[in-house]
Protein backbone atom coordinates (compact mmCIF):
# COMPACT_ATOMS: atom_id res chain seq x y z
CA UNK A 1 0.00 0.00 0.00
CA UNK A 2 1.22 3.60 -0.35
CA UNK A 3 -0.05 5.53 2.66
CA UNK A 4 3.06 6.53 5.02
CA UNK A 5 3.35 4.92 8.04
CA UNK A 6 0.68 2.00 7.69
CA UNK A 7 -1.08 0.36 10.34
CA UNK A 8 -1.40 -3.48 11.24
CA UNK A 9 -1.15 -5.95 14.45
CA UNK A 10 0.79 -8.73 14.40
CA UNK A 11 -1.50 -11.57 14.89
CA UNK A 12 -3.88 -12.73 17.39
CA UNK A 13 -6.62 -10.57 18.73
CA UNK A 14 -8.50 -11.58 21.76
CA UNK A 15 -11.91 -13.47 20.86
CA UNK A 16 -15.32 -13.21 22.46
CA UNK A 17 -16.57 -14.75 25.85
CA UNK A 18 -19.05 -16.66 24.01
CA UNK A 19 -16.57 -18.23 21.53
CA UNK A 20 -13.47 -18.79 23.82
CA UNK A 21 -12.05 -18.30 27.21
CA UNK A 22 -11.19 -14.80 27.41
CA UNK A 23 -7.68 -14.29 28.20
CA UNK A 24 -6.07 -17.28 27.97
CA UNK A 25 -3.72 -19.13 25.49
CA UNK A 26 -4.86 -22.52 23.87
CA UNK A 27 -8.63 -21.46 25.10
CA UNK A 28 -10.55 -24.34 24.54
CA UNK A 29 -14.10 -23.65 22.18
CA UNK A 30 -17.28 -22.72 24.18
CA UNK A 31 -19.05 -23.93 20.81
CA UNK A 32 -19.32 -27.08 18.59
CA UNK A 33 -20.13 -28.56 15.01
CA UNK A 34 -21.96 -26.04 12.79
CA UNK A 35 -22.58 -23.44 15.81
CA UNK A 36 -18.83 -23.07 16.03
CA UNK A 37 -18.17 -22.55 12.83
CA UNK A 38 -20.69 -20.09 12.49
CA UNK A 39 -19.02 -18.44 15.68
CA UNK A 40 -15.51 -18.25 13.91
CA UNK A 41 -17.11 -16.69 11.16
CA UNK A 42 -18.91 -13.63 13.08
CA UNK A 43 -16.11 -12.84 15.17
CA UNK A 44 -13.86 -12.98 12.71
CA UNK A 45 -16.08 -9.99 11.12
CA UNK A 46 -16.32 -8.40 14.64
CA UNK A 47 -12.42 -8.41 14.37
CA UNK A 48 -12.65 -6.87 10.98
CA UNK A 49 -15.37 -4.25 11.61
CA UNK A 50 -13.11 -3.64 15.01
CA UNK A 51 -9.80 -2.95 13.45
CA UNK A 52 -11.33 -0.59 10.65
CA UNK A 53 -12.69 1.15 13.62
CA UNK A 54 -9.74 1.81 15.09
CA UNK A 55 -8.07 2.92 11.98
CA UNK A 56 -5.55 -0.52 10.96
CA UNK A 57 -4.60 -0.23 7.12
CA UNK A 58 -3.29 -3.60 7.27
CA UNK A 59 -6.15 -5.68 8.17
CA UNK A 60 -5.57 -9.52 10.14
CA UNK A 61 -8.18 -12.08 11.02
CA UNK A 62 -6.93 -11.29 14.71
CA UNK A 63 -6.66 -15.49 14.80
CA UNK A 64 -10.23 -15.39 15.80
CA UNK A 65 -10.39 -19.19 14.37
CA UNK A 66 -7.70 -20.79 15.89
CA UNK A 67 -7.08 -21.80 18.98
CA UNK A 68 -3.04 -21.27 18.57
CA UNK A 69 -0.68 -19.61 15.87
CA UNK A 70 0.98 -23.06 15.92
CA UNK A 71 -0.73 -26.14 17.13
CA UNK A 72 -4.19 -25.53 15.00
CA UNK A 73 -2.06 -25.93 12.00
CA UNK A 74 -0.19 -28.67 12.91
CA UNK A 75 -4.01 -30.15 14.02
CA UNK A 76 -4.63 -30.41 10.16
CA UNK A 77 -1.44 -32.12 9.33
CA UNK A 78 -0.73 -36.38 8.85
CA UNK A 79 2.01 -37.55 10.73
CA UNK A 80 1.39 -36.33 13.99
CA UNK A 81 -0.16 -37.60 16.97
CA UNK A 82 -2.19 -35.53 19.54
CA UNK A 83 -3.45 -38.61 21.45
CA UNK A 84 0.35 -39.40 22.07
CA UNK A 85 1.72 -36.27 23.72
CA UNK A 86 4.91 -35.78 25.29
CA UNK A 87 6.49 -32.58 27.62
CA UNK A 88 9.05 -30.86 26.01
CA UNK A 89 10.51 -27.27 26.89
CA UNK A 90 9.19 -24.63 23.73
CA UNK A 91 12.10 -22.24 23.32
CA UNK A 92 14.20 -23.51 26.46
CA UNK A 93 11.79 -21.36 28.49
CA UNK A 94 8.67 -23.31 29.82
CA UNK A 95 7.31 -26.96 29.78
CA UNK A 96 4.21 -27.58 27.79
CA UNK A 97 2.49 -30.78 26.50
CA UNK A 98 2.43 -30.99 23.14
CA UNK A 99 1.99 -34.00 20.56
CA UNK A 100 4.38 -36.30 18.63
CA UNK A 101 5.39 -36.63 15.08
CA UNK A 102 5.01 -40.09 14.49
CA UNK A 103 5.51 -41.04 10.41
CA UNK A 104 5.67 -38.76 7.65
CA UNK A 105 4.31 -35.21 7.68
CA UNK A 106 2.27 -34.18 5.27
CA UNK A 107 -0.78 -31.69 4.05
CA UNK A 108 -4.14 -33.29 2.65
CA UNK A 109 -5.42 -30.49 2.36
CA UNK A 110 -6.11 -26.73 2.52
CA UNK A 111 -5.97 -25.58 6.57
CA UNK A 112 -6.74 -21.60 6.45
CA UNK A 113 -7.62 -21.57 3.30
CA UNK A 114 -11.11 -21.20 3.37
CA UNK A 115 -11.47 -18.58 6.14
CA UNK A 116 -8.67 -16.46 4.08
CA UNK A 117 -11.67 -16.48 1.95
CA UNK A 118 -13.88 -14.96 4.27
CA UNK A 119 -11.94 -12.67 5.82
CA UNK A 120 -11.00 -11.47 1.95
CA UNK A 121 -15.40 -11.34 1.64
CA UNK A 122 -14.91 -8.91 4.51
CA UNK A 123 -12.45 -6.00 3.48
CA UNK A 124 -11.23 -3.91 0.48
CA UNK A 125 -8.16 -3.14 2.28
CA UNK A 126 -5.23 -5.49 2.29
CA UNK A 127 -5.59 -8.21 4.50
CA UNK A 128 -2.33 -9.99 5.67
CA UNK A 129 -2.56 -13.72 7.52
CA UNK A 130 0.08 -15.01 9.68
CA UNK A 131 1.73 -18.66 9.23
CA UNK A 132 4.45 -20.08 12.10
CA UNK A 133 7.47 -20.69 10.54
CA UNK A 134 9.28 -23.58 10.59
CA UNK A 135 11.59 -23.57 12.93
CA UNK A 136 8.40 -22.36 15.75
CA UNK A 137 6.39 -25.58 14.33
CA UNK A 138 9.48 -28.06 15.19
CA UNK A 139 9.97 -26.14 18.66
CA UNK A 140 6.33 -26.91 19.13
CA UNK A 141 6.87 -30.56 19.06
CA UNK A 142 8.03 -33.96 19.80
CA UNK A 143 9.72 -35.93 17.31
CA UNK A 144 9.68 -39.79 17.06
CA UNK A 145 10.06 -39.83 13.52
CA UNK A 146 12.57 -37.64 11.63
CA UNK A 147 14.83 -37.57 14.47
CA UNK A 148 16.36 -34.60 13.00
CA UNK A 149 15.11 -30.85 13.61
CA UNK A 150 16.96 -29.86 10.35
CA UNK A 151 15.02 -32.72 8.56
CA UNK A 152 11.70 -32.11 10.04
CA UNK A 153 11.87 -28.04 9.72
CA UNK A 154 12.35 -28.51 5.64
CA UNK A 155 9.20 -31.29 5.18
CA UNK A 156 7.72 -27.91 7.57
CA UNK A 157 8.91 -25.54 4.97
CA UNK A 158 7.10 -27.51 2.42
CA UNK A 159 3.69 -27.33 3.53
CA UNK A 160 4.13 -24.03 4.54
CA UNK A 161 4.81 -23.02 0.95
CA UNK A 162 1.87 -25.40 -0.15
CA UNK A 163 -0.67 -23.37 1.81
CA UNK A 164 0.90 -20.39 1.86
CA UNK A 165 1.15 -20.27 -2.23
CA UNK A 166 -3.51 -21.20 -1.87
CA UNK A 167 -3.87 -17.93 0.78
CA UNK A 168 -2.20 -15.95 -2.18
CA UNK A 169 -4.30 -17.28 -4.67
CA UNK A 170 -7.50 -16.77 -2.13
CA UNK A 171 -6.35 -13.10 -2.07
CA UNK A 172 -4.12 -12.63 0.61
CA UNK A 173 -1.60 -9.79 0.06
CA UNK A 174 0.74 -10.25 2.65
CA UNK A 175 1.84 -13.65 4.23
CA UNK A 176 3.30 -13.63 7.75
CA UNK A 177 6.10 -16.49 9.22
CA UNK A 178 5.98 -16.74 13.16
CA UNK A 179 9.59 -17.56 14.55
CA UNK A 180 9.63 -16.01 17.60
CA UNK A 181 12.44 -19.58 17.67
CA UNK A 182 14.62 -17.20 15.58
CA UNK A 183 15.25 -15.26 19.14
CA UNK A 184 16.43 -18.29 20.69
CA UNK A 185 18.21 -21.11 18.51
CA UNK A 186 21.04 -18.42 16.79
CA UNK A 187 23.57 -21.44 15.74
CA UNK A 188 20.52 -23.31 13.66
CA UNK A 189 19.20 -19.94 12.79
CA UNK A 190 22.32 -19.43 10.80
CA UNK A 191 23.31 -23.27 9.63
CA UNK A 192 18.93 -24.01 7.70
CA UNK A 193 16.81 -21.20 9.97
CA UNK A 194 16.43 -18.88 7.20
CA UNK A 195 16.67 -21.09 4.72
CA UNK A 196 13.86 -22.75 5.70
CA UNK A 197 12.18 -19.79 5.68
CA UNK A 198 13.11 -19.28 2.72
CA UNK A 199 11.33 -22.12 1.11
CA UNK A 200 8.06 -21.75 3.20
CA UNK A 201 8.17 -18.34 1.03
CA UNK A 202 9.66 -19.64 -2.11
CA UNK A 203 7.46 -18.33 -5.35
CA UNK A 204 5.13 -16.23 -3.58
CA UNK A 205 4.09 -12.93 -5.13
CA UNK A 206 2.57 -11.74 -1.67
CA UNK A 207 4.76 -9.68 0.76
CA UNK A 208 6.11 -12.18 2.68
CA UNK A 209 6.89 -11.15 6.57
CA UNK A 210 9.42 -12.82 9.30
CA UNK A 211 8.26 -11.84 12.99
CA UNK A 212 10.04 -12.36 15.56
CA UNK A 213 9.78 -11.61 19.14
CA UNK A 214 10.02 -12.41 22.61
CA UNK A 215 6.97 -13.69 22.63
CA UNK A 216 3.17 -13.21 24.40
CA UNK A 217 2.68 -11.42 27.38
CA UNK A 218 2.70 -14.15 29.57
CA UNK A 219 4.36 -15.24 33.09
CA UNK A 220 6.83 -17.32 31.43
CA UNK A 221 7.82 -14.95 29.12
CA UNK A 222 8.16 -12.14 31.04
CA UNK A 223 10.31 -14.20 33.64
CA UNK A 224 12.98 -14.85 31.39
CA UNK A 225 12.64 -11.27 29.31
CA UNK A 226 13.95 -10.30 32.91
CA UNK A 227 16.91 -12.28 32.72
CA UNK A 228 18.23 -10.70 29.78
CA UNK A 229 19.89 -7.42 30.95
CA UNK A 230 19.91 -4.21 30.33
CA UNK A 231 19.90 -4.42 26.25
CA UNK A 232 18.44 -7.36 24.86
CA UNK A 233 20.49 -7.72 21.88
CA UNK A 234 18.89 -11.19 20.09
CA UNK A 235 18.30 -9.51 16.76
CA UNK A 236 22.13 -8.75 15.98
CA UNK A 237 22.66 -12.32 15.74
CA UNK A 238 19.94 -13.02 13.26
CA UNK A 239 19.10 -9.32 11.61
CA UNK A 240 22.22 -9.38 9.39
CA UNK A 241 21.08 -12.96 8.17
CA UNK A 242 17.82 -11.90 7.66
CA UNK A 243 18.88 -8.88 5.55
CA UNK A 244 20.04 -10.61 3.12
CA UNK A 245 17.14 -13.15 2.89
CA UNK A 246 14.17 -13.33 0.14
CA UNK A 247 11.97 -11.75 3.28
CA UNK A 248 10.05 -8.14 2.43
CA UNK A 249 9.12 -7.17 5.92
CA UNK A 250 10.64 -7.77 9.16
CA UNK A 251 8.10 -7.41 12.15
CA UNK A 252 10.20 -6.92 15.10
CA UNK A 253 9.25 -5.78 19.20
CA UNK A 254 10.33 -2.14 20.37
CA UNK A 255 7.81 -0.88 22.74
CA UNK A 256 9.43 -0.81 26.18
CA UNK A 257 11.61 -3.89 25.86
CA UNK A 258 15.33 -3.26 26.31
CA UNK A 259 16.06 -3.96 22.32
CA UNK A 260 18.22 -1.06 21.21
CA UNK A 261 16.63 0.67 18.56
CA UNK A 262 20.00 0.99 16.41
CA UNK A 263 19.80 -2.84 15.58
CA UNK A 264 17.11 -1.83 12.76
CA UNK A 265 20.18 -1.10 10.89
CA UNK A 266 20.86 -4.12 10.55
CA UNK A 267 18.16 -4.69 8.11
CA UNK A 268 18.72 -1.63 6.25
CA UNK A 269 16.62 -1.48 2.78
CA UNK A 270 14.01 -4.05 4.27
CA UNK A 271 10.59 -2.56 5.40
CA UNK A 272 9.92 -2.99 8.72
CA UNK A 273 6.80 -3.46 11.29
CA UNK A 274 8.04 -1.77 14.33
CA UNK A 275 6.66 -3.10 17.64
CA UNK A 276 5.13 0.26 19.19
CA UNK A 277 2.69 -1.43 21.45
CA UNK A 278 3.37 -3.64 24.57
CA UNK A 279 1.12 -6.85 24.80
CA UNK A 280 2.59 -7.28 28.21
CA UNK A 281 1.49 -4.57 30.15
CA UNK A 282 -2.65 -3.56 30.54
CA UNK A 283 -1.40 0.17 30.19
CA UNK A 284 -2.52 1.94 27.11
CA UNK A 285 -0.36 3.58 25.49
CA UNK A 286 -1.17 7.54 24.20
CA UNK A 287 -0.72 8.41 21.08
CA UNK A 288 2.36 10.44 21.92
CA UNK A 289 4.64 7.47 23.14
CA UNK A 290 3.58 5.98 19.92
CA UNK A 291 4.38 8.49 17.75
CA UNK A 292 7.87 8.67 19.76
CA UNK A 293 8.86 4.80 19.77
CA UNK A 294 8.36 4.85 15.83
CA UNK A 295 10.39 8.29 15.88
CA UNK A 296 13.56 7.06 17.32
CA UNK A 297 13.37 3.70 14.47
CA UNK A 298 13.36 6.66 11.51
CA UNK A 299 17.21 6.95 12.02
CA UNK A 300 17.40 3.35 10.62
CA UNK A 301 14.69 2.91 8.40
CA UNK A 302 12.96 5.27 5.33
CA UNK A 303 9.67 6.48 6.09
CA UNK A 304 8.02 4.91 3.37
CA UNK A 305 9.54 1.45 4.46
CA UNK A 306 8.25 1.55 8.51
CA UNK A 307 4.67 -0.24 9.34
CA UNK A 308 3.25 0.68 12.71
CA UNK A 309 2.54 -2.43 14.48
CA UNK A 310 2.28 -4.11 18.06
CA UNK A 311 5.41 -5.98 19.94
CA UNK A 312 3.22 -9.44 19.18
CA UNK A 313 -0.04 -10.78 19.70
CA UNK A 314 -3.14 -9.57 22.03
CA UNK A 315 -4.97 -12.88 22.70
CA UNK A 316 -4.09 -13.05 26.48
CA UNK A 317 -5.30 -9.23 26.72
CA UNK A 318 -8.89 -7.67 27.97
CA UNK A 319 -10.75 -6.89 24.47
CA UNK A 320 -11.06 -3.17 25.13
CA UNK A 321 -7.44 -3.39 26.49
CA UNK A 322 -6.19 -4.74 23.26
CA UNK A 323 -8.50 -2.41 20.93
CA UNK A 324 -7.82 1.11 22.75
CA UNK A 325 -4.21 -0.64 21.93
CA UNK A 326 -5.28 -0.56 18.26
CA UNK A 327 -6.70 3.19 18.70
CA UNK A 328 -3.70 4.62 20.40
CA UNK A 329 -1.47 2.94 17.72
CA UNK A 330 -3.34 4.30 15.05
CA UNK A 331 -3.61 7.61 16.71
CA UNK A 332 0.49 7.73 16.97
CA UNK A 333 1.19 6.42 13.46
CA UNK A 334 -1.16 9.89 12.77
CA UNK A 335 0.90 11.92 14.56
CA UNK A 336 3.90 11.19 13.30
CA UNK A 337 2.36 11.12 9.79
CA UNK A 338 1.38 14.84 10.27
CA UNK A 339 4.51 15.19 11.52
CA UNK A 340 6.64 13.74 8.44
CA UNK A 341 3.98 15.62 6.72
CA UNK A 342 4.86 19.29 7.95
CA UNK A 343 8.18 18.53 7.35
CA UNK A 344 7.87 17.49 3.81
Amino acid sequence: MNKLLPVASVGSLPKPSWLAKPEVLWSPWELEGDTLVEGKQDALRIAVQEQQRRGVDIISDGEQTRQHFVTTFIEHLEGVDFENRETVRIRDRYDASVPTVIGAVSRKQPVFVDDAKFLRSQTDQPIKWALPGPMTMIDTLSDRHYKSREKLAWEFATILNQEAKELEAAGVDIIQFDEPAFNVFFDDVADWGVAALERAAEGLRAETVVHICYGYGIKANNDWKATLGAEWRQYEKTFPLIQKSSIDIVSLESHHSHVPTDLVELIRGKKVMLGAIDVASEQIETPEEVADTLRKALQFVDADKLIASTNCGMAPLPRDVAYGKLSALSAGAALLRAELGEQA
